[in-house]
Formats: C-alpha cells, sequence, structure tokens
C-alpha cells in the first residue's frame, strides 16, 4: 500500500522536472514560428497530462496544494540558477529579465498542471453525475423521497462542478493579469536604465 501511494507522487515530481527542463530550452522558444510552437506545446502537454494524474491519484485537494508547492519550489530554484549561472541563461540580456522570463516558464507550465486536474476532475463529476443520472432513471418506480435526494445529490455535484472550473479560470485569470503586469514593469525598468545610460553618455561626452 505505501509502495503504491509513493507511485502517486511521481507524477508532481514528474511535473517538476518538466518545469525545471523548460528552463534549459533555447530563449526563443517564445517566439514566433512553428518548431518554437511545437516544443512549447509538446511542454504544455505533458504538463497538462501530469496534472491530469495528479487529481486522479492524490485528489482536488491534495493534489492542488503539493502542485502549488511544486509551482513555488521550482520556480525558487530556477530563480537561484539563472542568478548564479547568469552566462549560461541568455547571456547578454538583463538579470532582472532572465529571472522574469524563466519564472514566467515555470509559472505557465504550472498553470497548465492546474487546468489539467481542473478537467480530470470535471471530467469525473460528470461521470458521477451520469451515474446519478441513471440512478435517477431507475427511481422513478420508486418512493418520490428517494428521488427528490438523488436529484439534489444531482445539482450538487453539477455545482461544485461548476464552482471548480471557475476557480481554474479565476486561477488562469490571474496569473495572466500577473505576467500582463510583470511585462509591464520591466519594460518601464529597461526604458528607466536606458534613459540613465543615455544620460550617462551625453554626461561622459
Amino acid at each position: 500500500m505505501k509502495n503504491k501511494k509513493n507511485l502517486y507522487y511521481l507524477s508532481p515530481a514528474l511535473l517538476a522536472l518538466i518545469m525545471f527542463s523548460s528552463n534549459f530550452l533555447n530563449p526563443g522558444i517564445f517566439e514566433t514560428g512553428t518548431a518554437n510552437f511545437s516544443v512549447w506545446f509538446i511542454l504544455s502537454l505533458f504538463a497538462f497530462a501530469c496534472g491530469w494524474l495528479i487529481n486522479k491519484t492524490l485528489g482536488w485537494i491534495l493534489g492542488g496544494k503539493i502542485t502549488f508547492a511544486v509551482i513555488v519550489a521550482t520556480s525558487i530554484i530556477s530563480l537561484l540558477f539563472v542568478s548564479f549561472f547568469e552566462n549560461f541563461f541568455n547571456p547578454g540580456s538583463l538579470l532582472v529579465e532572465n529571472i522574469i522570463l524563466y519564472t514566467l516558464r515555470n509559472i505557465t507550465l504550472g498553470l497548465m498542471g492546474f487546468f489539467g486536474m481542473a478537467v480530470e476532475e470535471t471530467y469525473k463529476l460528470q461521470q458521477e453525475n451520469a451515474e446519478l443520472r441513471n440512478k435517477t432513471e431507475g427511481y422513478e418506480g420508486e418512493n418520490s423521497n428517494l428521488r427528490k435526494e438523488a436529484l439534489l445529490l444531482f445539482e450538487e455535484a453539477k455545482i461544485k462542478a461548476g464552482k471548480i472550473v471557475l476557480e481554474a479560470e479565476k486561477k488562469s485569470a490571474d496569473i495572466i493579469n500577473k505576467k500582463n503586469r510583470v511585462d509591464q514593469q520591466l519594460q518601464e525598468l529597461l526604458q528607466i536604465e536606458r534613459e540613465i545610460l543615455r544620460k550617462y553618455e551625453n554626461e561622459k561626452d
């Protein structure tokens, strides 16, 4: 039994490995192009599959906590790697820009893991809804109280599925908003740096 539980934690470990290994890919992966899109699509697909397995084995609550911890831990480790090995990770760029770029990679893949969890949970709840629907059809000739109870369970499962989907969409929107704010702040930071360099060159002349 313990060995089986230990196997359940392979999915979060694999998700962490996928997120961390993305740091060693070409920085131009976010640029337009069929090859770049294919690589990123495959990574996202693997992260989605890991999230699906995490929710299937560990459940929505425990799996969500573990996935969030994996995102935070992997982002911190990536930040340290980018800071200490600045010359290896996208040399010629600003350190702050590299940190933001690689952190966004990890967050994006982690978000795909959450999305996989949400889809699997929704699918599971839909199966439960279908089973409840079949049961309600079989209860037509039985006591009306039992039929009402089954309908209530069906509605409760339907509401729960809707809440999970809304929660996943909210988390996705929050991540996207944070990414947009970080991009804007990075642009402002780069603009300020250019102005400082320009003033320094003018004063030097």
